[in-house]
């Protein structure tokens, strides 16, 4: 833990924490501070100006990240017959219905995405206290709720993520890919996502939409960014 603390602290020395970048700025830095003996996910955290506690201002969805995660993202799909046959061909990593219902209710959670077809959203209900805290519960907003399992398992296998505001604070956790991408790579995954949570923006949202918004390593510290030019890659301001 001294190490790690040291590590993080001499980190922090690197730039100026009171000063609010622009992305390249913040992601030259943080391929700088990204010392660990593994390749550390890079994290976006954005503070959104809304109430996620009203349902018409709950920002949810599923974002495409044209450079990958950078991950072995592993799926787990409630499916069976064609559909099961389906989303093993598309590489899922585990394929059941009830006995895969029965897994999960005996401890294994050893996946990060859980896709379901309609017909099996009942027993998958069942799984609710297990699956909803950790943020997998299959969700026709994210997608994960689909007849085409197979076009779904390959876009999370190929770097689909889900977002989601938190009820506490309204913060969006994502992440965007590794510490070792070019900084290219990296710009491209956090306009996806800017552009996306632009895009979803809830119309009865008031004031500035974007209030903190902040890129980090596993391991290192929160660099600020400025929401006024976080589209300053491509000379855009975001309001």
């Amino acid at each position: 833990m001294a190490q790690h603390g040291k590590r993080y602290r001499d980190a922090e020395r690197k730039f100026d924490k009171t000063k609010l970048h622009v992305p390249t700025e913040a992601i030259d830095l943080l391929k700088t501070m990204a010392g660990s003996k593994f390749d550390e996910t890079v994290e976006l955290v954005v503070q959104l100006g809304v109430d996620p506690r009203k349902a018409d201002q709950q920002v949810r969805g599923t974002v495409a990240l044209p450079s990958g995660t950078g991950g072995d993202v592993r799926v787990a799909v409630f499916a069976q017959g064609d559909a099961a046959a389906e989303a093993r061909a598309a590489g899922a990593d585990y394929v059941g219905a009830e006995d895969l219902v029965a897994q999960i209710e005996g401890g294994m959670m050893d996946f990060d995405v859980a896709i379901a077809t309609p017909d099996l959203m009942a027993q998958v209900a069942k799984l609710g206290r297990a699956l909803g805290p950790r943020g997998l519960m299959p969700n026709p907003k994210t997608g994960t709720v689909t007849t085409d399992v197979g076009k779904a398992v390959t876009e999370f296998k190929g770097g689909r993520v889900e977002y989601r505001t938190e009820r506490q604070g309204a913060n969006v956790h994502v992440p965007i890919g590794k510490a070792s991408f070019d900084a290219p790579a990296l710009i491209a995954n956090f306009s996806a996502v800017i552009e996306e949570l632009q895009r979803v923006k809830p119309a009865s949202a008031k004031g500035r939409y974007f209030k903190r918004v902040a890129l980090s390593t596993t391991m290192g510290p929160g660099i600020k960014l400025d929401p006024n030019r976080l589209r300053a890659t491509i000379d855009q301001p975001v309001p």
